[in-house]
């Protein structure tokens, strides 16, 4: 016995990405191999709307800074929240998440931001774009998967996914709205 780690230790896959284990989840091989697929999508573009909150959150320029740098925090940590329920519920039906940034960007269907500053109403924009991606994806992917049987991950699609994601859309929203007197 060595209390002394053992470092630099590689090993092949035990479970390749895309495949599913078998759980006595009373959860046929076809609806979890389905339901991972799609959480995994939902789950990259929600990988991303977190970073994209981040970099808006770092980004902020002008009169409504302060409001939207904690706006954009407090929204990047509810999404970071999703993420992790999202990963969690694709383990618990056998399949593997997909956790790795580089990867996940091969999944995504939220665009890419600028590498640069944006304006306010642009990176409002952007992330009203990445939200309705999501949002269509998730409505459509708890309607198939509910198909399937699958309640658990369609109720995670709609309680969590859909109504966190349409909350946080009114909030930015009403940040473009013009009102009468104020030019803004």
């Amino acid at each position: 016995m060595t209390s002394q780690p053992h470092l630099h230790q590689h090993t092949a896959e035990i479970q390749e990405f895309g495949t599913v284990a078998l759980l006595p989840i009373a959860l046929s091989h076809d609806a979890r191999q389905y339901s991972c697929q799609r959480l995994n999508r939902v789950l990259a573009d929600t990988q991303f709307l977190y970073s994209l909150y981040k970099k808006c959150h770092w980004g902020m320029r002008g009169p409504t800074a302060y409001q939207l740098h904690l706006l954009f925090d407090k929204h990047a940590q509810e999404q970071l929240e999703l993420v992790d329920a999202l990963a969690e519920r694709v383990q618990m039906l056998g399949g593997v998440a997909v956790g790795d940034p580089r990867h996940a960007a091969l999944i995504t269907g939220v665009p890419r931001p600028p590498d640069g500053a944006e304006d306010v109403r642009s990176m409002l924009s952007r992330l009203l774009d990445a939200h309705e991606i999501i949002l269509a994806d998730a409505r459509d992917a708890a309607t198939r998967t509910a198909g399937y049987g699958d309640d658990g991950t369609q109720d995670l699609l709609v309680s969590q996914i859909i109504r966190t994601g349409e909350a946080q859309v009114w909030f930015l929203a009403e940040h473009l709205v013009v009102t009468p007197g104020t030019g803004a």
